[in-house]
């Protein structure tokens, strides 16, 4: 029965969708989500699951009637499509220009660029021809060498998309994808830092707490928050950052920066995504407000949540499939174990390498939660059975 609550559409099926329901259950807010199929991860947990292609106009213009409002758990929706849902008087957010920003990286290193954000120096090549004349421009290494970073400008997530190539032997598969491709310069980075803001669309804003992420091959297995050892001016700076950027792109919902924290102590821009998002899954147990909670209420122009950590740390450890059958006997074990552990099923067949859910400890020990979250994660992939 349809109540004067608003329903959210959330185009995508997959597990960023899923956590928004726990959310939207507490803010009486009603769901729908556009999912490829039933065994979708967030089709699992939302009875409001319409089976359709995001990739087919019509599907997405049938599933938004009835919606308040339409949002997304990834970037991959086609422009065009996005202004088929203006056009037809639907509500998106983020909007569809803004969205662009996330779905192009020569779109957002271009506007970055403008906004005086600091980027790695880039070009858009459509050779391998063009990014080897790049790379000549390029200072060489110690070693004498040159590498670049090649990317797709759109398609690309959890490391796909995304090559480190030897400048004298530049990369031939970024160009077989039938999309331009960013050549950037290497950035010598300590390591990757993480900054989340929300808005709403009538300008109020907030900021989460600065996190360390650690990525292997392009997939982040580790958040802590807040970052160990950040300098609270480059966090404030962090912050002021993402804050800056959502406003002047118009970001409705979550926006996180990701950033290479320099070698010299520098902050430079790597990638910019428009949803709830791995880096602040954290915030689920560790936050006053969830990201998810916060992405609900932004994009119903609600008043935001406060994002303040409730514990000096939290340590978030991505679970990724392995060898282990049957997931949920692993319950026994894990929370036999560490009481405190906090565990997030995605609802996922389980394959080698697949994020199939994550582990968030809070406290203040911040080495002590990185080895209780690393041997749940562990144990979940079949990499030690004790």
């Amino acid at each position: 029965m349809r109540t004067d609550f608003p329903v959210v559409g959330v185009v995508g099926g997959g597990q960023l969708a899923r956590m928004m329901q726990p959310a939207a259950i507490n803010l009486g807010v009603t769901l729908r989500v556009l999912a490829a199929g039933p065994q979708e991860s967030a089709a699992q947990v939302i009875p409001d699951a319409v089976v359709g292609d995001e990739k087919n106009v019509a599907d997405l213009l049938a599933f938004a009637e009835g919606c308040d409002v339409v949002t997304f758990d990834h970037e991959h929706v086609h422009p065009d499509h996005l202004q088929a849902l203006e056009e037809a008087g639907h509500i998106i957010r983020p909007g569809r220009q803004a969205l662009l920003h996330a779905q192009d990286k020569g779109v957002m290193r271009e506007r970055m660029t403008a906004l005086g954000v600091a980027n790695p120096r880039h070009h858009i090549v459509a050779t391998p021809d063009q990014a080897a004349a790049f790379a000549e421009q390029l200072p060489p290494e110690g070693s004498g060498d040159r590498s670049v970073v090649l990317k797709t400008t759109r398609g690309g997530y959890d490391g796909k998309g995304v090559w480190l190539s030897d400048a004298t032997d530049i990369a031939s598969e970024p160009f077989a994808a039938g999309v331009p491709v960013l050549v950037e310069e290497p950035v010598d980075f300590r390591r990757e830092l993480a900054a989340v803001a929300v808005r709403s669309p009538h300008g109020q804003a907030v900021a989460y707490p600065v996190v360390e992420s650690v990525q292997i091959e392009g997939i982040c297995l580790e958040v802590i928050a807040l970052a160990p050892g950040l300098a609270e001016d480059v966090a404030v700076q962090a912050q002021r950052l993402a804050l800056q950027v959502a406003a002047e792109i118009g970001v409705v919902g979550v926006l996180v920066v990701e950033l290479f924290e320099t070698t010299d102590g520098d902050l430079v821009v790597n990638e910019l995504a428009m949803r709830p998002h791995n880096s602040a899954h954290w915030s689920i147990d560790g936050a006053v407000t969830s990201q998810f909670e916060n992405h609900l209420r932004a994009v119903l122009d609600l008043p935001l949540g406060d994002p303040s950590a409730q514990a000096p740390y939290t340590v978030m450890v991505n679970a990724l499939g392995g060898d282990l059958d049957g997931v949920y006997g692993t319950y026994k074990h894990l929370l036999a174990r560490d009481p405190a552990l906090k565990v997030h099923w995605y609802g996922k067949a389980v394959r080698p390498g697949r994020k199939i859910g994550h582990v968030n400890l809070t406290g203040a020990d911040v080495a002590d939660l990185r080895e209780r979250g690393w041997h749940a994660a562990d144990y979940i992939a079949g990499v030690i059975d004790e």
